[in-house]
């Protein structure tokens, strides 16, 4: 097994090497031969309408949405409640819309025999009502986030630029989750994505990045009545859109990438500062642009995603590029950064390698449209590409390819990818759920192909659910979420509708 790696400790000035396709372990075409037909596909003469029925694996549904949904959320603690946005219609001025549902209404789908099995149709499909109705948005909704860690409020971000927060009562066995517009802001002109920080030190505190390239953190504090929604930082370093973020898993650093190829690592509570650990700007611990061109990927950066570990991030962009970068080693607990040590016989290890570039990945034909790490211990990283395809690399061998499954969503693109975080009686890591244009959802075994995959077993394909229309205009996954531990999948539809599928 090959792979492209930069050792940190080799010169940083060699020249890095693209991890090339022929070096992957495993190059699997998509299941050709599951046994549900696409439904774009096999439709001679066939009713289109018809075909949409026959294919609907949904336990539960939700078409009160007039246009495509562009967002999807669930509460941290109630994953039955979601929050879901997109437009109030397909005109060039409607306004943005969202609603609050509980999924909880959704009967399980009943063990049947396998003739009526046979027949999707067939099985019951429990019709969703909305909670609460999301208004307020003169553009569409196209971000949504509960607070963590206990989900306080629910936050929508839109194309008008508007931020707005409603607080969240949770729901109890005489009353339904009750939610209540807080307050609202606008910091610019239209917000590509919303990000809760994940550390409880600093609870319900988002963050957003924007078309005009600036990055937002702000923190929610109900008890302050004339300032509820408060600014804590922002930042104005990327030259173009910032198309996506992630924060650290301790809500430590910020990472943000951006249309013109940049990459900036916030340290958002000044814990590498007092480290020294910060570059010349004083808000950043890493900062990589096009001028460097070991870094530069033509045609910007649209996905980041950072290891469970906080060591090191995976960013993703045009002509399915992906750089892998060191991160600084911080701790809540202390803002020293872990030093060489041989005690007890130990490795050394480096004080920090913020800012090294540790691999340059080159597997997919188009840009990396979602990237996701398995939970620890695991170590892998999956890559969603606008190729169709999905990348599965180790990262605990140099960053070698563990499998590309081209043909993952019928060569249509790969919108999300998602490891299921917890599986109950077994090994977490290894599941990755994937959403893509071509209306399907699938979930992936990445240990490798074996009888207990079924059929598919070949890609490692284990499920496929299918409802939404797909290909072409109108059509496609635009997101989904899974909770913990997967049992359950409710997606975001280009053709207005929210499914709820069940594994």
């Amino acid at each position: 097994m090959s792979s492209s790696h930069h050792n940190p400790a080799d010169d940083e000035d060699e020249d890095l090497d693209i991890l090339a396709e022929d070096d992957a372990q495993e190059i699997l075409e998509g299941d050709e031969e599951d046994g549900d037909v696409a439904m774009d596909s096999d439709g001679e003469g066939a009713d289109d309408n018809e075909e949409i029925l026959l294919h609907n694996d949904s336990i539960a549904y939700f078409d009160t949405h007039k246009d495509s949904v562009f967002a999807v959320a669930q509460h941290p603690l109630y994953p039955n409640l979601i929050a879901t946005g997109g437009s109030e219609g397909d005109a060039d001025d409607a306004p943005g819309k969202g609603y609050v549902i509980d999924t909880s209404a959704a009967a399980s789908r009943p063990v049947l025999p396998p003739s009526y099995n046979s027949n999707p149709a067939a099985t019951p499909n429990t019709q969703l009502e909305p909670l609460f109705s999301i208004d307020g948005h003169t553009d569409s909704i196209n971000a949504l986030a509960f607070t963590l860690p206990n989900g306080d409020f629910l936050v929508s971000a839109g194309l008008d630029g508007r931020l707005r927060v409603h607080t969240v009562t949770a729901p109890s066995a005489s009353a339904p989750a009750q939610i209540k517009f807080l307050a609202e802001s606008q910091e610019t002109e239209e917000i590509n994505w919303l990000l809760p920080c994940p550390s409880a030190t600093y609870p319900n505190t988002i963050a957003l990045g924007a078309s005009d390239g600036s990055v937002w953190v702000l923190t929610i504090d109900p008890s302050d009545a004339q300032n509820p929604l408060q600014i804590l930082q922002s930042y104005f370093l990327h030259t173009a859109s910032c198309t996506a973020g992630t924060w650290s898993p301790d809500g430590l650093l910020l990472a943000t990438v951006s249309e013109d190829a940049s990459l900036h690592v916030f340290d958002v509570w000044g814990v590498a500062a007092a480290a020294s650990l910060v570059t010349d700007n004083g808000q950043t611990v890493v900062s990589l642009t096009e001028s460097d061109q070991r870094f530069f990927v033509d045609g910007g950066l649209y996905s980041v995603a950072i290891a469970p570990t906080g060591a090191f991030l995976a960013a993703g962009g045009a002509s399915g590029a992906i750089r892998i970068v060191g991160l600084p080693r911080l701790s809540s607990s202390s803002a020293q950064p872990k030093q060489k040590s041989k005690a007890k016989g130990g490795k050394s290890e480096p004080a920090t390698q913020a800012g090294t570039i540790l691999a340059a990945l080159g597997v997919q034909s188009d840009g990396i449209e979602s990237l996701a790490f398995s939970p620890a211990p695991g170590t892998l990283l999956a890559a969603g590409s606008v190729d169709g395809s999905i990348a599965v690399f180790d990262t605990s061998r140099s960053f070698a390819v563990r499998r590309h499954i081209r043909g993952a969503h019928d060569d249509e693109s790969v919108v999300k990818v998602d490891f299921v975080r917890s599986v109950p009686g077994a090994a977490a890591g290894w599941l990755l759920t994937s959403c893509g244009l071509d209306g399907a959802v699938r979930r992936w075994d990445l240990r490798g192909a074996t009888a207990a995959a079924g059929e598919s077993g070949a890609s490692g394909l284990v499920k496929e659910w299918r409802g939404h229309r797909g290909g072409g205009e109108g059509g496609g996954v635009l997101g989904f979420v899974q909770g913990e531990t997967g049992e359950r999948v409710v997606t975001a539809g280009d053709d207005a509708l929210v499914l709820v599928f069940e594994a």
